[in-house]
């Protein structure tokens, strides 16, 4: 992480706050300001209480995002399916001494508390490294956790996810599930955890290949895990087998409160840092969740999307993760209804809304995805909608159940009446040649 502020800062992506901030909304108030006009990262070099800085939007730039594996022309989904296809089975991984680290208790890290009505400080940006307990396969992923005390953490596990089924997993036999939360750890390690892969593949090993190398790791002390060498901050415990105990309310990257509820109960048996230290937090519901999280769901859809299908070239979830826009080369009368049932299947949780367009449409401009279903077609013919349809797995009251399909491709055989016009060499002018 440090290595890559460094870069950050050497490349002018980084800016730095050096007045004294409160860890008590004022740090999310500033980074929310700074988010609206910037997509560097911010470091606070001096916050109220804490004995480490903090930084956030590290990964709030999906131009730095696809820097990380190489996709220069900023078409993320097939670069990574390129990246995740070339990754082997397990072994991903080498052994090393640990750098220098020193045990802190919880309180000793900056307890941030980002909107207004939530129960207490979060952890945000902890990434979760466990094992499935049948088959050993390691797993990362992101899960919010609420301060208690020095010994406990109360963490919201989603019923679709890995790290839920590992918990049930290890309660029916009646044990803990042994899991480290890495904060600060190594960018590779931070979008491997954002993968969508299939549950038996090692995101260890994706972020190797994101590496281009075997990656560090170093035994935990308390409990039966290697964690990333060069993570800044980790926090080893475990999940609680049959304890349920109330965590919330937390504004969530919805933009609305998730309500108090009974969730799974984190014992923290060992908390270290590494010499110098920086601490990650992460504002949820902002560019630098947005950002990673569109990225895993739009990786998954393509991958699904191009198993099934032709001529599938790009997937976003743009303006936000409930909304799928697909571009695709149309191969056949019909194709975007294809892609449109197709996206819908691909994942239960989102594509509650779903867009095709032609390989000319900007698919991460929503403008430019919205004129070309006004521009090139029929609005009632060129619209599919498919109700009852259960959606968000949190969702008791079936606020996402349905779906709502739009065909804003050009028509079949009719393409050349929809040619956008252009100005030849407008992309080339240097205003200040004209300008003085």
């Amino acid at each position: 992480m440090r290595s890559y502020l460094d870069q950050l800062r050497a490349a002018g992506d980084l800016d730095v706050v050096t007045r004294e901030v409160d860890p008590r909304f004022e740090l999310a108030a500033v980074t929310a300001r700074y988010q609206e006009a910037h997509d560097g990262a911010l470091l606070f070099e001096n916050v109220k209480g804490a004995a480490l800085p903090v930084v956030t939007n590290v990964f709030g730039s999906r131009r730095r995002i696809c820097a990380m594996i190489g996709a220069d022309d900023l078409a993320f989904c097939p670069a990574w399916h390129r990246l995740t296809a070339s990754v082997g089975g397990r072994g991903e991984t080498v052994a090393v001494e640990p750098p220098p680290r020193r045990e802190v208790k919880l309180s000793d890290l900056p307890h941030l508390t980002y909107f207004e009505k939530d129960a207490g400080p979060y952890i945000t940006a902890g990434i979760f490294l466990a094992r499935d307990p049948d088959t050993g396969v390691p797993n990362l992923s992101f899960h919010r956790s609420m301060h208690v005390s020095d010994d406990e953490l109360r963490v919201r596990l989603g019923s679709t996810h890995d790290l839920c089924r590992y918990a049930n997993a290890a309660e029916a036999r009646g044990e803990p599930l042994d899991v480290a939360i890495l904060i600060g750890a190594p960018p590779s390690v931070f979008l491997a955890a954002c993968a969508s892969i299939p549950p038996d593949a090692d995101e260890l090993a994706v972020a190797a290949a994101i590496e281009g190398g075997p990656l560090k790791v170093t035994p935990c002390e308390t409990i039966d895990l290697s964690v990333p060498a060069e993570t800044e901050i980790v926090i080893e415990g475990r999940i609680l087998p049959g304890q349920l105990r109330p965590e919330g309310p937390f504004g969530e990257f919805m933009g609305i409160y998730v309500p108090e509820g009974d969730n799974h109960v984190f014992e923290v048996t060992r908390v270290t840092v590494r010499e110098g230290a920086v601490y990650h937090g992460l504002v949820c519901g902002s560019p630098e969740d947005l950002i990673p999280l569109d990225t895993a769901i739009a990786s998954k859809l393509y991958r699904h999307l191009t198993a099934v299908l032709p001529g599938i070239l790009d997937v976003s979830c743009k303006p936000y993760l409930m909304n799928t826009v697909v571009k695709i080369d149309q191969q056949y009368e019909g194709h975007a209804k294809h892609v449109l049932l197709a996206a819908f299947g691909a994942h239960l949780d989102y594509s509650k809304t779903c867009m095709v367009v032609d390989p000319d449409v900007d698919i991460h401009d929503l403008n430019d995805v919205w004129w070309a279903f006004v521009t090139r077609g029929r609005a009632d013919t060129r619209s599919l909608v498919i109700p009852d349809v259960p959606g968000f797995y949190r969702d008791p009251h079936k606020d996402h159940w349905g779906r709502l399909g739009i065909d804003a491709t050009k028509p079949w055989g009719r393409e050349a009446e929809f040619e956008r016009k252009a100005i030849p060499g407008a992309a080339e002018i240097d205003l200040s040649d004209y300008l003085k």
